[in-house]
């Protein structure tokens, strides 16, 4: 029996898989979460780009736009409802059995969207079901994230569990760069006219692949040592909803509010930053997507970066040092993203994405420490996707109406805003055993310099 940030758990270390089986668990963990973030990020590009105009037509193009972005955002409030569903049954069943029904449901609902007739084939039913697809979306991914973190973390020694952490919180960054791979090349290879007619299906349907690599993997790997051990003890709770709604509210408070600067910073970077720079600031389709896709490989680097100074010095700390470049990043928001300056937006994609990476990497370690392993899928998934309703379900809505009435610069407050609640939360967390350590080596430098 060990501590996690201060909360009892039972690691069943003597379980942990070495060799083969260890990086078995570890690709597991980062295939899962890359095609559902590709399957998710497909959708937040085609957003912007392809269904103001085939779905949601409109004399007003920003209208349009609008109402394509509302059902950007029915996806994290699903993420929610999916979080209690698939973490009902991640804490009850088991993380295996769960990863893979996440994975199908994420799954199947892209394929669809892939198949949907148009606005112009069958009228408002159409967006209608559009908006389904996308809370199907939500759902799955409410259930895969929780998961695939616990797949790596509860895996993983206790000087390591960043580090193991890590690896699912990389198939965010290969998922996005995936996304707008394809889209510049299905860019490159046909025309406007060909590419609304049936290229964008292309991605939505691509994915059926995908899922069947997932599957393939996620069903070769076994249980983790941690849910072992709580269903060797009859440690199951009956309801683990009601568990951490009950017994654990201010771990869900402060985990929510700690990833909250997290999901602000990805979507402004992302979808804002892209509907804004082909919309109003001139930048072609093709011309802004590479950008984002130098500055998704800043994101993709510094993760692992932020993990092994989290396994040294703490989890809480490294994203107590990335939510303040946050702070500051904002206050530079509107002079780095300008029109008509490709460099100074180079600069802003890849200052802004890399320190996506320095605060996504710890993360999803430092949430799953908040609770207990019980009840930590529903928990740690509950907490992450109801910073992604407050976070970014609205962000690029929000962000769109703000520097819209009152300029780019109030974007980079809005992002200000969102940094110092998180900044609140981390000073309000308990301290992991990585900054304890940290910290008993300085009180003995010092003891020993004086």
């Amino acid at each position: 029996m060990t501590a996690i940030d201060g909360k009892a758990t039972d690691t069943g270390a003597d379980l942990l898989p070495t060799g083969a089986a260890r990086r078995r668990v570890l690709f597991a963990s980062l295939v899962g979460t890359t095609i559902e973030f590709f399957d998710f990020y497909i959708y937040a590009t085609a957003a912007v780009l392809v269904f103001p105009a085939l779905f949601f037509p409109s004399a007003d193009p920003a209208s349009a736009t609008l109402q394509s972005l509302a059902t950007f955002a029915l996806a994290f409030f699903a993420r929610p409802v999916g979080s209690a569903l698939f973490g009902h049954f991640g804490d009850r069943v088991g993380r295996k059995a769960t990863l893979v029904a996440a994975l199908l449901t994420m799954g199947i609902s892209t394929v669809i969207i892939g198949l949907l007739p148009t606005h112009a084939q069958i009228g408002v039913a159409a967006p209608a079901l559009l908006a389904l697809c996308r809370l199907g979306q939500g759902l799955g991914l409410g259930g895969e994230w929780g998961g695939a973190v616990l797949l790596a973390t509860e895996n993983a020694p206790p000087h390591r569990r960043a580090w193991y952490g890590m690896f699912p919180q990389l198939g965010a960054p290969i998922g996005f760069f995936m996304a707008t791979g394809i889209f510049l090349l299905l860019t490159a290879s046909m025309d406007e006219a060909t590419f609304f007619s049936w290229g964008w299906r292309v991605p939505f349907l691509a994915s059926a692949v995908l899922v069947g690599v997932g599957l393939w993997v996620r069903l070769r790997i076994q249980e983790t040592p941690a849910f072992r051990r709580v269903l060797d003890g009859e440690q199951r709770v009956r309801l683990p909803m009601a568990e951490v709604l009950l017994r654990h509210p201010r771990a869900l408070l402060v985990g929510t509010a700690l990833a909250l600067a997290t999901f602000v910073l990805f979507y402004l970077m992302t979808v804002f930053a892209l509907s804004w720079g082909t919309s109003r600031f001139g930048y072609s389709r093709e011309q802004f997507l590479w950008l984002q896709m130098v500055g998704v490989v800043c994101f993709a680097a510094t993760i692992p970066l932020a993990a092994l100074y989290a396994d040294r010095f703490g989890r809480r700390r490294a994203m107590i040092l990335a939510t303040l470049a946050i702070f500051v990043f904002g206050l530079g928001f509107a002079p780095l993203f300008v029109a008509g300056d490709a460099g100074a937006t180079l600069l802003f994609l890849v200052l802004g994405l890399g320190l996506m990476g320095l605060t996504y990497g710890p993360v999803g370690t430092l949430l799953a420490g908040q609770f207990p392993t019980a009840v930590r899928y529903t928990g740690a998934s509950l907490a992450f996707n109801l910073a992604g309703i407050f976070g970014a379900s609205l962000a690029p809505y929000i962000a769109t109406w703000l520097a819209g009435r009152y300029g780019l610069q109030s974007v980079g407050w809005y992002l200000c805003g969102a940094a110092l609640l998180t900044l609140a939360a981390l000073l309000a967390a308990p301290r992991d055993e990585a900054e304890d350590a940290s910290r008993g080596r300085a009180d003995g430098r010092r003891a020993h310099a004086g």
